[in-house]
């Protein structure tokens, strides 16, 4: 018992009990909160699901106006320009429009931020962290334009290798159902929605589009007006 209490074994006891200190120490737990953080996917997550949007959007105007004017002329070469001039117009109105946004956006927080540096109410160097986030216009741009473009290469492609015009409305309407069927999946993952439930919404949806531009399109052609 007095060689348990002695001195020369007190502190080898402390050795094997003292808890690391990682565990206990603050600023240790800080960081691994903000590595957690770093890992941090929603902001992808927003680009991808804008990157859909314009897809579909591309491929439903296109694949609708391609189904209006075939509506009125049957022979391919009027239907395959009209889906071209509605992929370029569509990608660069989506471009300039994203455009525009984005850089508002941009300009009202590089705003907050001199204001912020005025009254001296952020650090120097948390300002570097917040430019780095700032949205960029260009990159915004780029990419509407681009999944603009993708989604309506989609109808265009199919339609230019069909000549016979019957043929060549179904090839349009099963291509572009199957995508629009892909788009609704997909968004419906990222939105954590009901997939079945979005696909099917957004496939009705696309196939009004489509029926109501050619129903108009066609009552004109018919009126001669």
């Amino acid at each position: 018992m007095a060689a348990i209490q002695g001195p020369s074994s007190q502190p080898s006891a402390l050795k094997l009990t003292q808890p690391p200190n990682t565990c206990s120490d603050p600023e240790n737990q800080a960081n691994q909160a903000l590595e957690v953080e770093v890992f941090d996917y929603s902001k992808r997550a927003q680009w991808l699901r804008a990157a859909v949007l314009g897809a579909n959007d591309g491929l439903l105007s296109t694949a609708s106006i391609m189904m209006g004017v075939g509506a009125v002329r049957k022979d391919p070469k009027t239907m395959i320009l009209t889906g071209i001039a509605s992929l370029v117009a569509g990608a660069c109105s989506m471009a300039i429009g994203e455009f525009v946004s984005v850089y508002s956006q941009y300009d009202t927080e590089m705003a907050q931020i001199e204001r912020e540096i005025e009254s001296r109410t952020i650090q120097p160097i948390d300002v570097e962290a917040r430019k780095k986030d700032l949205p960029n216009p260009l990159q915004a741009a780029g990419a509407s334009a681009f999944a603009f473009a993708a989604g309506a290469a989609i109808p265009l492609l199919g339609a230019a290798f069909v000549k016979e015009y019957a043929a060549r409305v179904w090839v349009v309407i099963g291509l572009a159902s199957l995508a629009l069927l892909g788009f609704g999946w997909l968004s419906a993952v990222l939105g954590h929605a009901p997939v079945v439930k979005s696909s099917l919404r957004v496939l009705v949806g696309g196939w009004l589009a489509m029926g109501i531009t050619f129903g108009v399109t066609k009552a004109i052609g018919i009126t001669g007006i």
